[in-house]
């Protein structure tokens, strides 16, 4: 997403569901959020991280995180970061399982972007993969972000979908 004017809005009445900024940075809660919501989608790039790779990810100054909460369980969670050409990735996007499917994510992902272009960037972007649920590139899609780039890797094979 090149313009904040592409966001397309979804919205959410439900005032048991609200989102916000963790700004006290917790190492140990950012690695339960990122094992809870990627255990079903095999996120694995961070999975064997030691404790200080883990501090250092939270405690960048080019990182924020932001959590979702329905009747105060955590219900998901997002991750911006700065990255090196001035833009703002959504570096990590998801519910946790209890929340899949209860019409959260639209909603949790407007908040993200309007986040990102908080930040001023040159760009708001997000990666997705075959690996991510069903749902998340027609959410991104329907949000108003657009494909960018398409990568093919023989090494990945989805898994079943609950």
């Amino acid at each position: 997403m090149r313009s904040p004017g592409e966001l397309l809005p979804k919205r959410l009445a439900d005032e048991r569901f609200w989102i916000g900024e963790a700004t006290v940075p917790q190492w140990q809660f950012n690695r339960f959020l990122y094992l809870t919501v990627g255990g079903p989608w095999a996120w694995t790039d961070k999975r064997d991280w030691t404790d200080e790779q883990w501090r250092g990810h939270v405690e960048s100054d080019r990182l924020r995180t932001f959590v979702g909460y329905y009747d105060g369980a955590p219900a998901g969670y997002y991750e911006l970061r700065w990255d090196d050409a001035g833009g703002v990735e959504i570096a990590y996007f998801g519910l946790l399982p209890a929340f899949i499917g209860r019409g959260f994510g639209g909603a949790f992902l407007t908040h993200s972007i309007e986040e990102a272009w908080r930040l001023d960037p040159s760009r708001v972007w997000v990666h997705t993969c075959t690996l991510d649920h069903p749902a998340a590139l027609p959410n991104y899609q329907a949000r108003g972000m657009k494909i960018y780039r398409v990568e093919t890797h023989d090494s990945f094979s989805p898994p079943s979908y609950p």
